[in-house]
């Protein structure tokens, strides 16, 4: 099992006036973080062309954001299933977003009898009026089936490099075994074109109608979706107790959740490991104790020049950013713990910003939007 690694860090503040602080990893890597808004319990991000930014708030918020940390409210962001890990979720621009001001969101709508399940919409940005507003707004997909309880939604987003699929991570929503049903769309990752039809090139064509949109099974509860340079799509997933894994994605995979894993259920009762069960493919790196990962980028910046290629992760239960190397390792895997960066606060959400600059929000009421540079760079 591969352990990760020992974790000795400090915490220096910088300037009381200017609010940032230096954070040192265990291996003397220095960053600046300069705190630049405060939100309510902040959930995703993603940066505009012209470097501005788009934040989600669980309880329905968006909010439109300078990189000074003005805020203006968005409006036209549909009712959300506030409860839980349930609210409003990940925001993404269109790969069109030039031409057609194209915005994605997902969000947990109630059903009927008290069920819910997570949708994802495509609306307009319009900022022709007096304040910004979601247009047009059309939901293009939902998970299926809708089931009671507020946890594992997943519904993280992400776009193929060429910009012609739509990838949604659809969490198994604490029942374990649709993970591995056909007949359901939980525990699965989902390809759609951007308008929500299904690609008929997808790889469960024969397994059912709505297999037919899946890309790949048996997962758990995915807060992590990016492609990396070589077009490569990478998730990672949270475990039960241990066993959090990265995952490199591939069509028509079977991830094994929840027949094996790398942690044990809650009540202590044993899972298999991986290598019990070789049909199931093998995450690249894990973690127990656990990290409990949420957001991912992987880096392509200049200003950490030396990190390009490396995915960096939000820890919430670890309360740190975690740098991991994606690269062919002695062991044959394809991930590797290189650092962590401990932030002393649940990391809920990491990007890269338009210069290079690593941005993270921390989780809760009062989770700030944090801008990070190497140490001096400030």
């Amino acid at each position: 099992m591969r352990l990760p690694l020992a974790i000795t860090a400090l915490l220096v503040p910088v300037s009381a006036l200017a609010q940032s602080f230096i954070v040192t990893s265990q291996d003397g890597v220095t960053i600046e973080a300069t705190p630049v808004a405060e939100f309510d319990e902040p959930w995703a991000m993603t940066f505009l062309p012209d470097g501005e930014l788009l934040v989600t708030e669980k309880p329905g918020n968006l909010l439109l954001v300078t990189q000074d940390g003005t805020k203006s409210e968005v409006s036209g962001v549909p009712e959300v299933a506030y409860a839980g890990q349930g609210g409003l979720g990940d925001v993404l621009i269109g790969p069109d977003f030039g031409t057609t001001g194209h915005v994605y969101i997902s969000y947990a709508e109630r059903g009927d009898d008290g069920l819910q399940g997570a949708a994802v919409a495509r609306a307009t940005l319009s900022r022709d009026g007096s304040e910004p507003a979601l247009e047009n707004l059309e939901v293009i997909w939902r998970q299926e089936p809708k089931v009671s309880g507020n946890g594992h939604y997943s519904h993280r987003l992400a776009f193929s490099p060429d910009g012609a699929h739509l990838f949604v991570t659809s969490g198994e929503r604490q029942k374990q075994t649709p993970a591995q049903d056909m007949d359901s769309a939980l525990g699965k990752i989902i390809r759609l074109n951007p308008d929500g039809s299904v690609p008929g090139d997808n790889p469960f064509q024969d397994a059912g109608d709505l297999a037919k949109s899946f890309w790949s099974v048996g997962h758990r509860n995915m807060l992590g979706i990016a492609f990396d340079g070589d077009g490569r799509l990478w998730t990672h997933e949270m475990g039960p107790r241990g066993g959090d894994e990265i995952n490199l994605v591939e069509p028509g995979r079977n991830y094994g959740w929840p027949v094996v894993s790398y942690g044990v259920n809650y009540s202590g009762a044993d899972i298999p490991d991986h290598p019990t069960r070789p049909e199931f493919e093998e995450p690249e790196a894990h973690w127990t104790p656990v990290i409990s990962p949420a957001g991912l980028v992987i880096y392509s910046g200049d200003l950490f020049a030396d990190w390009q290629g490396d995915a960096i992760i939000g820890g919430l239960s670890a309360q740190a950013i975690v740098q991991v190397d994606l690269g062919e390792q002695s062991d044959g895997t394809m991930a590797r713990e290189l650092r962590r960066f401990p932030m002393n606060a649940r990391i809920r959400e990491v990007e890269q910003g338009p210069d290079g600059a690593i941005w993270a929000l921390e989780d809760r009421a009062g989770g700030r939007l944090l801008r990070i540079v190497p140490a001096g760079e400030g």
